[in-house]
Parts: structure tokens; C-alpha cells; sequence
């Protein structure tokens, strides 16, 4: 009888061992060699984040300003680092530094809508760097609208309590400084190309 080798036996393709079960099987029309190849896994959200930077930067603010309220009304300036750093207390009316003083409910409208933006856009939040940028700007917001709403003279239109002095500087609380670091952090992102969703700007070569 004659041994048929693996090249005559229908459907053993030439140059496949026969007895291979592996080797010996044939791709279906239209799947890869190598297996379905699967899409690159989605980055998390990062929502979690952002919201831990906010609520970090708003329970400092408010636990910082609580002593300066309770401490300072009859206590001096108290200087700090050869008068490079003096705690005080004054109540700013406007914007950041004192900023626009009669100005306090529109300072209240545009806190506001500054945090609705930043929550409806924590839904694409994908990047490290840009949650921790609104997170440092949702609590630096929210620190100072809290002032506004609650404290006096009223209802929307409360004075922001200010305690950081530096020299040749106005005086301002730890939610300016998060808003400040916030906007540089923004410009940096911006300069990488960095969108909200972690990817990044497709640069066109010259």
C-alpha cells in the first residue's frame, strides 16, 4: 500500500506536516492570521480625581479661614519668615487680589457658572493633569462662593475673607492661590497639546 504524504492528502495544505493539528488549520476568509485584533483599551475617567483636588482645596480654605476669623479680629499681623509672609485679615468685596470690590454678585454669577462648566465637562475628563487643573479651580471657586453666599452683608453679596500678605502684593486666601496654580497648570496642558480626554493635538511637520 502506498503512504500518502502530507501534500497528497485532500485538504492538507503543501508544507504542513501532517498530524500538526495547529499548523494544519486554515484562517477563515477575512480574520486575521494572528487572532481578531482588539482596540486599545479606553483611559478611565478621571471624575474621582477632580472632585478629591476640590474637596481638598475647599476643606483647607474654609478650615483656614475659620481660624483667621476666630484669631484675628484683635490680634496684630502676625510676620512670618523676616516679613516675607504676614497673616492678616481683611474682607474683599470683588474678585481675586481684591479685584472689582463693587462688583461682588457679578463675581457671584460668574463663580457659578464656572463650576457648572467645570462639572458638565468632568463627562470627557480623561487626563490626569486636567483633572487635577479643574480640580484646583472647582475648589478655589467653590472656597470663595461659599463666602459670598454666607457670610455678610448678605445673601450672594458676602464679603471673601483675605489673609495672606505678601510684600508688594494684595492680600488673598488659599482658593486665589488653588484658581492661580489652577491657570498655570491650564497653560502648560494647553502648550503639550493636551486635551480633556488625554489624548493629544496632532502636530502638522513643516
Amino acid at each position: 500500500m502506498r503512504i500518502l504524504r502530507s501534500a497528497d492528502r485532500p485538504g492538507t495544505p503543501a508544507g504542513v506536516p501532517a498530524g500538526d493539528p495547529v499548523r494544519g488549520l486554515q484562517a477563515a476568509p477575512g480574520t486575521p492570521l494572528n487572532g481578531p485584533v482588539s482596540a486599545p483599551p479606553a483611559r478611565p475617567r478621571r471624575v474621582g480625581l477632580l472632585l478629591a483636588v476640590a474637596a481638598f482645596v475647599i476643606a483647607a480654605d474654609v478650615l483656614s479661614k475659620a481660624v483667621v476669623v476666630a484669631r484675628m479680629p484683635d490680634h496684630a499681623p502676625i510676620r512670618l519668615l523676616g516679613g516675607l509672609l504676614t497673616i492678616t485679615l481683611t474682607r474683599n468685596g470683588g474678585a481675586a487680589f481684591s479685584i472689582g470690590t463693587s462688583m461682588t454678585i457679578v463675581f457671584t454669577a460668574i463663580a457659578l457658572g464656572v463650576i457648572v462648566y467645570i462639572l458638565r465637562a468632568a463627562k470627557n475628563l480623561r487626563s490626569i493633569g486636567w483633572a487635577i487643573a479643574l480640580g484646583l479651580l472647582l475648589g478655589g471657586a467653590t472656597g470663595n462662593l461659599l463666602d459670598r453666599v454666607f457670610r455678610a452683608p448678605g445673601w450672594f453679596e458676602g464679603h471673601v475673607v483675605d489673609w495672606i500678605e505678601l510684600p508688594h502684593w494684595p492680600v488673598f486666601n488659599l482658593a486665589d492661590s488653588a484658581i492661580v496654580c489652577a491657570g498655570v497648570l491650564v497653560v502648560l496642558l494647553a502648550l503639550r497639546g493636551i486635551r480633556l480626554d488625554g489624548t493629544r493635538v496632532a502636530r502638522e511637520s513643516i
